[in-house]
């Protein structure tokens, strides 16, 4: 049997657009002369289509491009996912069509409604009563991604004879994923005693990034294809082949973790019509990473930068915001914010004195973080360019960030990403040669916005702040437990506290790219206004 993987990037919503990438797939498959084109879940909407579903006219653009697909359906089978009717409700389903014929549709079982997913919104699970499938003289068996993971079903299925089981996904990436899944496949491929098949999209969908990984094991439980992470790529795989493998090879945990912020930040900003961007560039780690994942993403020459200093910002801030420019190749403009916050700071103070709150606080510090998100957001009106925010998932996690200042944005790059390992990808990215400047990662982290101000002044020292939230955000852990881990209780209450209480920012804050199982929006969602304390 030979089998054409088909490892595409489908765009939610772009019917048509995705049905051409399927006949794309389809004509090579059946130019290879392969038995099987095999394609993602969801394929002809974009996985997640979200409340698109509910919308009849949608529905009525998928059937039609359903019905396409089955008529121009040739040697090769095709079997790819897409929503359908079923009665007054929606199904996940699989279509299998040959010859202009439909051979069958399987209907997924399992629906995920956690992190990510909320499935169960839209769709009613099948009823499991066909999963196995004739295509010429083969016996396959079909499951859609869920399903692969519940012991239960494959307890069921472990017993019916097939040549080959297909398991067709939409598998958003974070930090460890392929490990996981290819460990579950061996252990399914095993159990089933069958090759097993494995099909996942690439590409960014809004905070969710999908890093294809497609795979092939053998009965034996042995890898003998893997698709390159985050590339578009069809592969042929003869089943029949005694010892053929084609497995490209799987990168370290960094580099995997820097690729899907590039391929988030790409399909974000292209897919939504831009194709350039301006970035704030303090002569900061966090602003200087951000820059050279926008670099990577869309080029040099569609990359802004502004540094916008105030009267607080040291010399070394503008030399390293400078060299840092320059060794990425971008462009960059000077906007020096000190008069337009004087002007504020003047047009208040009359006000503030008579309300007898005439000495500098926090406000003045945010009016000079408001200042350069207003120049920010100006030139973006003008120009049309995306602005990318630059904080990072510790800062959102305790509410370092001002509103309107430094959150204001159309896409918050390092969202997901703790300052720990901002460090550790800048590191990784001056691995041959100098990208961000030394001076950039050495030096004390500071928002510079009062005097000889650091970070350190107001959060623990970052490998201890980002020790606690990680504990509390991926863990779920509660004070003692985490206290219980040599931490002091006192700072854990504190982090926690704060962690708590800045919810209501973080839903202000533009979406930005996942890379761990439980980032902010989608995969951690609490309420700003409760009575729960810790």
């Amino acid at each position: 049997m030979r089998i054409y993987v088909a490892q595409i990037a489908p765009r939610v919503g772009d019917v048509c657009g995705n049905v051409r990438l399927i006949h794309d797939a389809m004509t090579q498959a059946e130019a290879k002369l392969c038995d099987l084109v095999v394609l993602p879940e969801l394929v002809v909407t974009g996985y997640p289509p979200e409340d698109l579903l509910l919308r009849p006219s949608f529905m009525d653009e998928v059937d039609a491009a359903v019905d396409a697909i089955i008529k121009t359906s040739r040697n090769t089978c095709v079997v790819f996912g897409s929503p359908r009717r079923f009665g007054k409700v929606l199904r996940n389903s699989v279509f299998l069509a040959q010859h202009g014929k439909l051979l069958g549709i399987y209907d997924k079982q399992f629906l995920p409604n956690y992190g990510v997913f909320d499935e169960c919104r839209y769709f009613e699970p099948g009823d499991g009563e066909q999963c196995l499938f004739d295509v010429n003289a083969w016996r396959v068996g079909v499951g859609v991604c869920e399903d692969l993971w519940h012991d239960e079903l494959a307890l069921r299925q472990q017993s019916m004879c097939c040549d080959v089981w297909l398991n067709l996904n939409a598998s958003p990436f974070h930090v460890g994923k392929q490990s996981e899944r290819e460990a579950l496949v061996r252990r399914r491929a095993i159990s089933f005693s069958t090759p097993l098949v494995y099909v996942n999209p690439v590409g960014g969908q809004d905070e969710i990034v999908f890093d294809g990984g497609s795979h092939v094991v053998d009965a034996a439980g042995h890898l003998i294809m893997r698709a390159p992470l985050f590339e578009c790529r069809g592969t042929v795989v003869d089943l029949a082949a005694v010892g053929q493998t084609d497995i490209a090879p799987l990168s370290e945990s960094l580099a995997q973790m820097y690729q899907a912020l590039v391929t988030g930040v790409s399909d974000y900003v292209l897919r939504n019509g831009c194709h350039q961007v301006v970035i704030g560039l303090s002569g900061g780690i966090d602003s200087a990473l951000t820059a050279a994942i926008a670099v990577d993403a869309l080029g040099a020459a569609n990359v802004l930068g502004v540094l916008l200093p105030s009267r607080y910002s040291s010399d070394h801030s503008l030399a390293d915001a400078t060299a840092l420019v320059e060794n990425l190749g971008m462009d960059a403009i000077t906007l020096p914010i000190a008069a337009g916050v004087d002007t504020v700071e003047q047009i208040l103070a009359e006000t503030f004195a008579g309300w007898g709150k005439s000495e500098p606080d926090v406000t003045e510090e945010n009016i000079q973080a408001r200042m350069r998100g207003l120049l920010l957001m100006a030139i973006s009106n003008k120009t049309g360019r995306m602005v990318l925010t630059t904080g990072n998932k510790s800062e959102m996690a305790v509410g370092y960030a001002t509103l309107y200042g430094d959150m204001a944005g159309g896409f918050a790059v390092l969202k997901d990403v703790y300052k720990t390992e901002v460090f550790a990808l800048c590191r990784w990215l001056n691995r041959d040669s100098e990208v961000i400047p030394e001076n950039t990662i050495t030096k004390p982290p500071s928002a510079e916005l009062r005097p000889d101000q650091k970070d350190s002044d107001s959060l623990p020292d970052y490998d201890v702040l980002d020790a606690i939230l990680i504990a509390s955000i991926e863990e779920r852990l509660g004070v003692d437990e985490i206290a219980a881990r040599g931490y002091d209780k006192a700072e854990v209450k504190r982090v926690v506290r704060m962690l708590q209480l800045a919810e209501y920012k973080r839903r202000q804050a533009p979406p930005g790219v996942k890379i761990t199982e439980r980032a902010f929006g989608r995969d951690r969602r609490y309420p700003i206004t409760h009575g729960f304390r810790e």
